[in-house]
């Protein structure tokens, strides 16, 4: 495990809850404001007993657990610690990138919650993880996600060197069209990005109004989350 965030009311949608990083990504996002996660050591700096020492702390004062990174589908004993949370009584949520479905695909049915990142275009997306056919993961991940009736938001983090507006509003389609009822773009913060072209891009007027309001008509619930 990389870190561990004792408390946060923000990354598990209506719970108090507890962040567990784990480390090792495949992709290189240039905006991840994660990038020290992204390495994958051959020893973790924080191993798991600790790190459920601290929830068992916890226990009474929050309500769940989010796995979080890097991207922690890749980090084979995370099943096992899903189950060691939950029979401490906690919820259980996931942050993913979808870079590896069947991982995700065995770990749906201890989850409470997922949020799932869609980075652009499924066609478009080695444009931003720097990785060839990083796409077709991100889907199979997604569809898996949508069978599965586990509550669940799309976000896509949007950049305008990445992501310009026609291509937002492609992304936007494609997933209306796979059935997305809950989506959220959030707008680049540079706090923790070190690309430092994309930190000193003007957001100003990004996106614009127009498309917000096309976004809204696609989605039974869509949110924008500016910086």
């Amino acid at each position: 495990m990389g870190g561990v965030t004792p408390f946060t009311a923000t990354d598990f949608p209506g719970k108090l809850a507890a962040v567990v990083f784990a480390q090792g990504c495949a992709w290189r996002c240039g905006y991840c404001h994660n990038p020290h996660l992204q390495p994958r050591p051959h020893k973790s700096p924080l191993q798991w007993p600790r790190v459920l020492g601290l929830l068992q702390r916890r226990v009474g004062l929050i309500d769940g657990v989010v796995f979080s990174g890097g991207e922690p589908t890749l980090d084979p004993g995370l099943a096992n610690a899903m189950r060691d949370v939950r029979k401490l009584g906690f919820d259980v949520g996931l942050h993913t990138g979808g870079a590896y479905p069947r991982q995700l695909e065995e770990v749906l049915p201890l989850l409470d919650w997922v949020g799932i990142d869609i980075k652009a275009p499924f066609d478009q997306y080695e444009s931003v993880t720097g990785v060839p056919d990083s796409g077709a993961p991100a889907r199979a991940s997604l569809a898996a996600v949508l069978a599965s009736g586990v509550k669940y938001e799309v976000r896509t983090t949007a950049h305008p060197t990445l992501l310009p507006e026609e291509s937002i509003e492609q992304l936007a389609r494609e997933l209306a069209g796979m059935g997305v009822s809950n989506y959220a773009l959030q707008v680049f913060r540079s706090q923790g990005c070190k690309d430092k072209a994309l930190n000193a891009t003007a957001m100003a007027g990004y996106p614009r109004t127009e498309l917000e309001h096309k976004l809204s008509l696609l989605f039974p619930q869509f949110t924008l989350r500016r910086a």
